[in-house]
């Protein structure tokens, strides 16, 4: 008996499952040629925007070719864990003067919990591939920074299909999986991929706000909101920042809009239900953060990530769509902050808050002690288009 067939697949769903994943499928580690096309016209066209790792020469074989990124590979496990929501994630479209938050980032880092799980479920393998006689198996395990194309392995895995909005469509859990990789020596029987359910909808790419999806299973990140709210660094384009409306971390609205979430449940993983304050927080609040209370308030969280102020650039492209003049006194405060990415947006949210001539006389204070030409040219485009 093979160390595999010691192994079963049976066995390696229960424990899968006894360790809290919802779905467990395995692949082969190969990436199919339509895939492979996709990545290399994504790349090619440089849609990938700032995230320059996309076109890394050493990781962009790897992210093709798993066996590139470790040549031994003979099985990739592929791990979901449901996060689907319990309420609309739309729903605070209609309260513009609350912050829009994903769905994945309203708690615990996922990444944080998944690798844990993953290792564990790595060790397990281990320790059943010892027992069966063979001391030289091993594994890796992954959770999406790796150069590692999960989507269409998963779909390889049997666990779901890449829908027409680029992402992971479950026919059990919708939209809403969040995906780890244990790659192995071991050599597990081949999985049924699951086939595309997507039909002639496409409800996921009208839904779009910003329009990112050039075609069906096509995205540009440059003008997505979820890239120019976590990736982009700089100032948000100006085409874009109304169409952002209230949200300001991430954007569901193409995974909300999958007909398939009528048979998605919701999560019963306590680190992906939302933390109370952050179900619908007001944007007055955020306005306030300085740095440590805003490490502080989201530690855990992958939100921490992007810093205070990517974070207080996003609030207030929000704050200037609200149409709530009473946040002006705060955002005013805002125009002396030290980042001049906070600065430049501050601007541009007064600008879409205040009546032209008490914008006019706003500038004519800070204009002049204004050094960072970022800030000026808003200052200035602000004070043309008012």
């Amino acid at each position: 008996m093979t160390v595999a067939a010691a192994i079963t697949f049976e066995d390696l769903q229960a424990k899968a499952r006894e360790i809290g994943f919802d779905v467990c499928g395995v692949a082969r580690p190969n990436i199919d040629a339509r895939n492979q096309k996709r990545l290399d016209e994504f790349v090619a066209g440089g849609e990938y925007g700032s995230m320059d790792w996309m076109n890394d020469p050493e990781r962009l074989p790897r992210r093709r070719d798993p066996m590139m990124l470790w040549p031994d590979v003979k099985s990739v496990i592929v791990l979901g864990s449901n996060y689907g929501p319990a309420e609309n994630p739309m729903a605070l479209l209609d309260h513009p003067d609350r912050a829009m938050i994903s769905v994945y980032a309203k708690n615990k880092d996922y990444h944080d919990l998944i690798k844990k799980r993953l290792k564990q479920l790595a060790r397990w393998l281990m320790e059943k591939a010892q027992k069966s006689g063979a001391d030289g198996e091993q594994v890796k395990v992954f959770v999406d920074t790796a150069p590692v194309l999960e989507k269409p392995l998963g779909q390889s895995a049997g666990i779901g299909w890449q829908g027409k909005h680029t992402n992971l469509v479950s026919r059990e859990f919708g939209s809403w999986l969040f995906l780890g990789e244990v790659f192995t020596t071991l050599e597990f029987a081949d999985a049924t991929p699951e086939i595309d359910h997507c039909g002639s909808c496409s409800k996921c790419l009208s839904a779009c706000p910003t329009d990112a999806f050039p075609a069906p299973y096509k995205l540009d990140a440059r003008k997505c909101i979820s890239y120019l709210t976590i990736e982009h660094d700089d100032v948000i384009p100006m085409q874009f920042r109304r169409a952002m409306g209230n949200r300001i971390y991430g954007c569901d609205d193409c995974l909300a809009a999958c007909p398939w979430n009528k048979f998605a449940s919701r999560t019963e993983e306590l680190a992906f239900i939302p933390r109370a304050e952050l179900t619908a927080p007001r944007l007055a609040d955020f306005l306030e953060l300085d740095d440590g209370e805003f490490r502080a308030f989201f530690t855990g969280s992958p939100i921490k990530r992007i810093g205070r102020a990517k974070f207080l650039r996003n609030v207030l492209i929000a704050t200037g769509n609200s149409g709530t003049a009473n946040l002006i006194p705060r955002v005013e405060k805002l125009l002396s902050d030290e980042s001049p990415l906070i600065r430049a947006s501050a601007v541009w949210a007064l600008s879409q808050l205040m009546a032209p001539d008490a914008f006019a006389a706003l500038k004519a204070v800070h204009f002049a002690d204004e050094q960072n030409p970022t800030v000026r040219e808003e200052w200035d485009q602000a004070t043309n288009t008012a």
